[in-house]
């Protein structure tokens, strides 16, 4: 068995595609690009809010004060348009970014004390409406100085003046700390990053342990090899499981060593969750992946060996990416919460694991739970794979 296993794993190292799955992005891709990303969607949401904007602005003769605020932006420019009409074409070649229209009732209607309507036109169609928001912040402050304006009239003192504008104030008073509340957006990622690792990384070996074998015709020959046929994928099982293995646990390591290294120019809540991840939080993450890369590569392979063609072996494999994405999926939903009854769910269980232990909130009585019960899901997979493997009619299928 170990003889097959050494071989295999021989054959594997010199395949580059087997070392850029499993070793280079580890390291370096995947921390690479979601740090990047995070950096970059952080400077960009922080570019988009300070950017210059142009826009126009009509009816400013009925609203002067307000035209005056929009004025006193110093990353606000005023464009000049000749007309009404041409807003929407001004807007699609980006001469103007929004533009403003001011009723001519406007000023006749707040002094009535009525609520009165400016229109804003704007291309809404982007993920994060900047524009709106910037421009919510000038009316914002227009309404609050109205607002002042009206309850000064009345001759109330502060905190008549509190109460008028709100009368019952909500003081959130929550029991999460700091890392409780980041832990909860990112411990929601970090398991669909480490399983999905840990799936991809195995999934082109086991083709070629199986289906590739089978073109090759390099099966038949190891199955003449006074071996039993037990021996032949428990050694294939293995070098899938350790393949997976690596690469997760290469992940977690290039993971610790760039929050160790950058994890200080973080700021805000996200520091304080960095520093408070402990090298054991780290090692149980890595330790709730080994039944887990067992089930991946028990699947993995009884696909591979079902399959006729390398072909074949590949478009079955897809459908298994999907159906693993979903369990990852539930365990970011509301309300799905580590429980003795989602201990027992394979996938889900340890998603919610991970995402208890980056908030650190982890209730050590399920850890025992959650590996056992995976790796009771992992054994009895192999035994599946063992059983396939022994059925002619599934191993030369035609």
């Amino acid at each position: 068995m170990w003889t097959i296993y050494l071989k295999e794993l021989l054959e594997l190292t010199r395949d580059r595609k087997t070392l850029i799955f499993t070793i280079l992005i580890p390291i370096f891709a995947m921390p690479l690009i979601f740090g990047g990303f995070a950096y970059v969607s952080s400077h960009m949401f922080k570019s988009a809010r300070t950017a210059q904007m142009r826009y126009a602005i009509f009816g400013q003769q009925h609203a002067p004060e307000l035209s005056a605020r929009f004025a006193q932006q110093a990353n606000l420019q005023r464009v000049a348009l000749a007309d009404e009409s041409e807003i929407r074409s001004a807007i699609a070649d980006e001469r103007i970014k929004f533009a403003v229209v001011i009723p001519p009732q406007f000023d006749t209607t707040l002094q009535q004390h009525r609520q009165a309507a400016i229109a804003l036109h704007y291309n809404s169609a982007s993920t994060v409406d900047v524009t709106q928001q910037r421009v919510r912040e000038v009316i914002d402050g227009y309404n609050g100085s109205l607002r002042q304006q009206a309850l000064s009239a009345l001759n109330l003192n502060p905190a008549q003046l509190a109460f008028a504008l709100a009368p019952v104030v909500l003081e959130k008073k929550s029991t999460a700390d700091q890392r409780e509340q980041m832990g909860a957006v990112v411990g929601g990622m970090l398991p669909y990053l480490l399983l999905m690792v840990c799936l991809t990384a195995a999934m082109y070996p086991a083709i070629d342990l199986g289906a590739g074998e089978k073109e090759r015709g390099t099966l038949e020959t190891l199955l003449l090899a006074p071996v039993p046929r037990g021996a032949i994928v428990l050694a294939k099982f293995l070098v899938l499981f350790t393949v997976g293995m690596t690469s997760a646990v290469l992940m977690v390591g290039s993971m610790a060593v760039l929050l160790t290294v950058f994890g200080g120019s973080l700021e805000g809540n996200m520091a304080v969750m960095v520093r408070s991840i402990t090298l054991p939080d780290l090692a149980m993450i890595t330790l709730m992946l080994v039944p887990t890369a067992a089930i991946f590569a028990s699947l993995l392979l009884s696909i591979s060996i079902y399959a006729k063609s390398y072909k074949e072996a590949a478009g079955m494999i897809t459908p298994l990416m999907l159906l693993t994405i979903l369990p990852i999926v539930v365990a970011m939903l509301p309300g799905v919460t580590l429980t003795w009854l989602w201990a027992m769910v394979p996938l889900t269980n340890v998603s919610l694991a991970m995402k208890e232990l980056v908030k650190g909130t982890m209730d050590y009585s399920m850890f025992g739970v959650i590996l056992a019960s995976t790796t009771v899901i992992a054994g009895a997979l192999l035994l599946l794979c063992r059983w396939w493997f022994n059925r002619e009619a599934v191993l030369f299928r035609n």
